[in-house]
């Protein structure tokens, strides 16, 4: 899967039907039921879209082997977001892509999360807050993996620089922006 642009992200039913009426291809849930998200996902395909669905946020699951199993191979996801390393290692064995989520709060955990990322090689990191420019870089360079940048990209020039940075898309809940 080639990521690019902008994915909207929903965090609540009421954007469920906006997000169907976007553009883009993919969708990208943040926070859902473990008891919705089977059909969400069969109405989101049913509209043309590739769902990633974010594991650690599905309230009920228990992110584990059995759980991605369900998602995986039940649910039907195109992709999985995780802070999770084993949860992208999962992702990858079952071929589908994975996305690690780093959050770059200090160096510190930016040091752990580059190791973390170098070991299991996910498709894509997800970098929040997904406005800090050298930072994105920095990760690229020394990933050489692709970045989806999230967090506090809040208008659309906000969006249009990190898109015209390091980043191959962003993450955002903010509907103004998902037509972009």
């Amino acid at each position: 899967m080639k990521i690019e642009g902008v994915l909207p992200a929903i965090r609540s039913m009421k954007d469920f039907e906006r997000v169907l009426e976007v553009k883009q291809d993919y969708v990208v849930f943040l926070e859902t039921r473990l008891s919705q998200v089977k059909s969400l996902v069969k109405y989101a395909h049913q509209a043309k879209k590739k769902v990633i669905i974010h594991a650690d946020l599905v309230q009920g699951l228990k992110v584990d082997e059995y759980g991605m199993e369900y998602l995986i191979n039940d649910v039907k996801v195109d992709g999985i977001i995780s802070t999770r390393a084993n949860v992208i290692a999962t992702a990858k064995r079952h071929n589908i892509t994975g996305i690690q989520r780093l959050f770059a709060i200090d160096s510190h955990a930016l040091d752990h999360n580059l190791k973390v990322c170098k070991k299991v090689q996910p498709d894509y990191i997800e970098v929040l807050p997904g406005i800090i420019p050298h930072v994105i870089k920095e990760i690229r360079e020394e990933t050489g993996i692709p970045i989806i940048a999230g967090g506090l990209i809040r208008t659309k020039e906000d969006a249009m620089n990190v898109l015209n940075g390091d980043a191959s898309a962003i993450t955002t809940s903010d509907k103004h922006l998902w037509d972009l």
